[in-house]
C-alpha cells in the first residue's frame, strides 16, 4: 500500500510529526487503519487535497507528506470539532492553550523561532472565523493554514487527526525551532481601475446575489466581457476579485456561479464591500521571485510546506506551465497540497501560494 512507501521514507527514530496529504479517492477508514499502524506512537495530521504536490511537483490520486524531527521541533498540537457551531472563544482558547504547552517546552518560543500550521475542513464556511480566533490565540506567533479540498467535487472535505479523517472540523499544530524559517505568500494578480459594491448578499453562505443592483454573474460577466451564462472555473481562476485590508489586496476567489445568477465565493463576502475585478500578471515569474526571495534569506531549504490554491493550479494546467512549476517546486524541495483556500496570519485569502521554508541548521 502506499502508506508503506510512505512510512519509509519519513520515519525516523526521532520523528516528533508526520503530515500526510491525500486524494480523496482513498477509502478513509483503510486508510486511517493503516496509518495508525505505520506511524503508532507518533502524531500523524493532515487533510483531503484538491490536488497534492511532492518531488515530481503536483499530482492527482495521490498521497505526499513531511516529517519533523524531535531534535529540531517542539511540538503542540490541538483539534477543534463541531465547526458549524464554532465560537470566537473556544478558538482564541485553543490558541493560548497551544501556545502554553509551546512554552513549557520551550520557553523562548516567540514570533522569531516558532509557528502555527492550521489544516480546516474546505466546505466548513469556517475559516475565516477559525483562523481569527486562533491567531488572536496565538499572539504575535504567526499562523498559516490551507483549507482541505476534494478534487472539485465539492461535497465532503477531511481533516485527518489522532487516526482518524473528520469533517467539520479544524487542527492546528504550533511549532518551535532552532532552524532557519520563513513564512511567505505570493500571488500574481493586479486590480483593474472599476470598483464594484456588493449591493446583496448572503455572508453565512458565502452568496452574492447582487453587484451594483445587477445580478452578481451578470455583472461580473459584463466586467470580463463575457456572457454570463458560460461562466465557469476557467474565468474565475484567472479573473478573481480583490478586497483592500489595511493597504494591502487579498483575493476573494469566486467557486461557482449558480443558475439564480448568484455568485458563490471561497471567502466570506458581505453587502457593500467594495472589490474590483483583478487580471494576472506573469504567473511564473511572480512564482520564481517569491521562491528566490525565501532563498536569499534562509539559503536553500532542506524543506519547504506550500499550500496552493487549485484556482491557480488549474490556471497552470490552462497555460501548459505544470512542467515548469514542477521543476521550480522540485527545485525547491516543496511538499504540500492544492487547497480550497489559504490561511496567512489570521486572514482567509484565496488563489494564493501560501508557505514555509526550512533552512539548514548553522554549523
Amino acid at each position: 500500500m502506499a502508506i508503506t512507501e510512505l512510512g519509509n521514507a519519513l520515519q525516523r527514530e526521532d520523528t516528533a510529526l508526520v503530515l500526510i496529504f491525500c486524494s480523496p479517492d482513498y477509502d478513509r477508514a483503510t486508510l486511517g487503519q493503516a496509518i495508525a499502524a505505520r506511524f503508532a506512537g507518533i502524531p500523524v495530521v493532515g487533510c483531503t487535497t484538491a490536488g497534492e504536490i511532492g518531488g515530481q511537483g503536483y499530482s492527482d490520486g495521490g498521497m505526499v507528506g513531511l516529517s519533523f524531527s524531535r531534535h529540531d521541533f517542539d511540538i503542540a498540537i490541538g483539534f477543534l470539532d463541531g465547526l458549524s457551531t464554532f465560537e470566537m472563544r473556544r478558538g482564541q482558547g485553543l490558541g493560548k492553550a497551544l501556545q502554553s504547552e509551546l512554552l513549557a517546552q520551550a520557553p523562548d518560543a516567540d514570533r522569531h523561532n516558532s509557528f502555527g500550521l492550521l489544516f480546516i475542513d474546505g466546505l466548513s464556511i469556517r475559516e475565516e472565523q477559525v483562523t481569527r480566533a486562533l491567531q488572536m490565540g496565538l499572539g504575535e506567533i504567526p499562523l498559516i493554514g490551507g483549507s482541505a479540498g476534494d478534487d472539485l467535487a465539492l461535497q465532503n472535505t477531511f481533516v485527518f487527526h489522532d487516526g482518524i479523517f473528520h469533517t467539520d472540523s479544524a487542527a492546528c499544530v504550533v511549532m518551535h525551532t532552532a532552524l532557519p524559517f520563513r513564512i511567505f505568500k505570493t500571488q500574481h494578480f493586479m486590480a483593474m481601475d472599476e470598483r464594484l459594491v456588493v449591493t446583496e448578499a448572503d455572508s453565512s453562505h458565502r452568496l452574492v446575489k447582487e453587484i451594483n443592483g445587477r445580478p452578481a454573474a451578470e455583472e461580473y460577466a459584463r466586467i470580463l466581457d463575457t456572457s454570463g451564462i458560460g461562466l465557469d472555473s476557467s474565468h474565475f481562476a484567472a479573473s478573481p476579485v480583490v478586497v483592500m485590508l489595511d493597504g494591502t489586496n487579498y483575493v476573494r476567489s469566486i467557486q461557482r456561479a449558480n443558475p439564480d445568477g448568484s455568485l458563490t465565493f471561497y471567502c466570506a463576502i458581505e453587502e457593500g464591500l467594495v472589490f474590483r475585478v483583478a487580471k494576472g500578471v506573469d504567473l511564473m515569474d511572480n512564482l520564481e521571485h517569491a521562491l528566490e526571495a525565501v532563498t536569499s534569506a534562509i539559503g536553500p531549504p532542506q524543506a519547504m510546506l506550500v499550500y496552493d490554491c487549485i484556482l491557480r493550479k488549474l490556471e497552470i494546467s490552462q497555460l501548459n506551465l505544470r512542467s515548469e512549476v514542477a521543476a521550480l517546486f522540485s527545485r525547491h524541495r516543496a511538499v504540500g497540497f492544492n487547497t480550497y483556500g489559504e490561511q496567512y496570519q489570521g486572514v482567509h485569502v484565496n488563489q494564493t501560494l501560501v508557505g514555509i521554508a526550512f533552512g539548514e541548521a548553522a554549523a
